[in-house]
């Protein structure tokens, strides 16, 4: 059987915060749904189509999306779609996840910005030509 190729990148937004937890093994879980959305044309008018998608992050990933995220926030989440399927009142449900490896935060987190920073000064930069001969490459 050839091998299949199970990878997803997403781009879109928190639709709540991110909830962490911890396994009855002892595992660090944080859960969250991002929101994808497109514009489609229906009927010759254009509409706004919201696909919503669980995330699941592990370990250190999970902590980190935890203490930086929040409801709203942008964010590419890169991963594997995992399929779950069980029995819930009868009745067989199932779900398409996506098991997170990577994720970038968009925007930057306020713990960051309310940080003290310095502003460097720039030197002035001469109007004199640069000699070629004295670059030492």
């Amino acid at each position: 059987m050839a091998k299949s190729i199970n990878e997803v990148v997403i781009l879109g937004n928190l639709v709540r915060d991110p909830e962490l937890r911890t396994t009855q093994n002892g595992a660090t879980v944080c859960t969250f749904t991002v929101a994808l959305n497109r514009n489609v044309k229906v009927n010759d008018e254009w509409a706004e189509e919201v696909t919503y998608v669980d995330c699941v992050a592990w370990a250190d990933l999970a902590e980190k999306i935890t203490g930086n995220l929040e409801k709203g926030k942008p964010v590419s989440v890169a991963g594997r779609l995992k399929s779950s399927t069980w029995e819930q009142d009868g009745r067989k449900r199932s779900k398409l996840e996506v098991i997170v490896n990577q994720i970038v935060f968009l925007e930057r987190p306020q713990k960051l910005d309310s940080m003290p920073h310095k502003d460097v000064p720039l030197e002035d930069i001469s109007d004199e030509p640069i000699n070629l001969t004295e670059i030492p490459f």
